[in-house]
């Protein structure tokens, strides 16, 4: 399978694709443009619901339904009703401020970001969702993207994508981050790391914002390939389909002049690729 775009949906800012493989389904959003999308792999199908505000992430809760990140906070959503009901206000203290993207681990833990929305102050934290409550694990973020965690549940990834820095921590059993450090920098003029996801070998796969497509580096920070898209701005990809070696990958327009976007007229596109390396199932959320 070459890379195609399956859906010319026309994202301002696609993000946080996922793979429900009990539906043969990829679900993401569009942030800016408040919405909800599914798409059936084998019919072609898609559907979408309207967000009552910039929805940042959709994950599902292990009892059925999904929990999406709105700007006000975490949120149940039932897509059969179309309803979203609070769960978890977040940063309310701050009113610039909006969710990114989120996370689930193999232990159910739900970590996502905020970020100031208009991109300028350092507003944004790294939280942690479970049975405990919800908490702060780190600070000092415009923008936040990620996080991911290595198969072997040892290693949080965690993005600064102003700074354009991919930082590792150590995870413990208990879901506790430390030892932050740097593990790779993007030094591509005018691209800067976006949404990361792990591959069942341990390699992790960043979308590069403004980059032309997506980055797959080893667990030692290795750049072994880079996957050039026709569209400037990837957000993040999601392993799919029944072997999970088709990768989907979620684009924006957000940010491209009327010129830009008449010269990439799939910007905004959900796009299809099969890989070699498969990646990991999705976890739920367990509360």
């Amino acid at each position: 399978m070459k890379l195609e775009c399956i859906w010319e949906v026309g994202a301002e800012l696609g993000e946080g694709p996922i793979w429900m493989a009990k539906e043969r389904a990829i679900w993401f959003v569009d942030i800016k443009g408040r919405r909800i999308h599914r798409y059936h792999e084998p019919t072609g199908a898609h559907r979408s619901w309207t967000s009552p505000e910039e929805v940042g992430f959709i994950v599902p809760a292990a009892g059925g339904q999904f929990i999406v990140g709105l700007r006000s906070g975490l949120h149940r959503f039932d897509a059969g009703k179309g309803t979203f009901t609070l769960l978890a206000a977040v940063d309310s203290d701050l009113p610039h401020n909006r969710l990114n993207d989120g996370f689930v681990d193999a232990a159910g833990r739900l970590w996502f970001g905020t970020m100031d929305n208009d991109e300028k102050d350092a507003t944004g934290s790294l939280y942690r969702f479970d049975r405990s409550g919800l908490k702060s694990c780190d600070r000092g973020y415009v923008i936040t993207n990620g996080p991911a965690v290595s198969p072997d549940g040892r290693t949080l990834y965690h993005i600064d994508t102003l700074k354009r820095l991919i930082y590792a921590f150590d995870l413990n059993s208990i879901g506790q981050i430390s030892q932050r450090r740097v593990f790779a920098q993007i030094d591509t003029p005018g691209a800067y790391p976006d949404g990361p996801i792990v591959d069942a070998a341990g390699y992790l796969w960043v979308g590069l914002f403004g980059g032309w497509g997506i980055r797959r580096y080893s667990p030692q920070a290795e750049l072994p390939e880079t996957i050039r898209l026709p569209v400037a701005n990837c957000t993040k990809v999601a392993f799919g389909g029944d072997d999970l070696r088709t990768l989907y990958i979620t684009t924006a327009w957000k940010g491209l002049s009327t010129e830009e976007r008449s010269r990439q007229p799939l910007a905004g596109g959900l796009f299809r690729l099969r890989v070699d390396s498969p990646g990991l199932p999705q976890h739920a959320v367990v509360e």
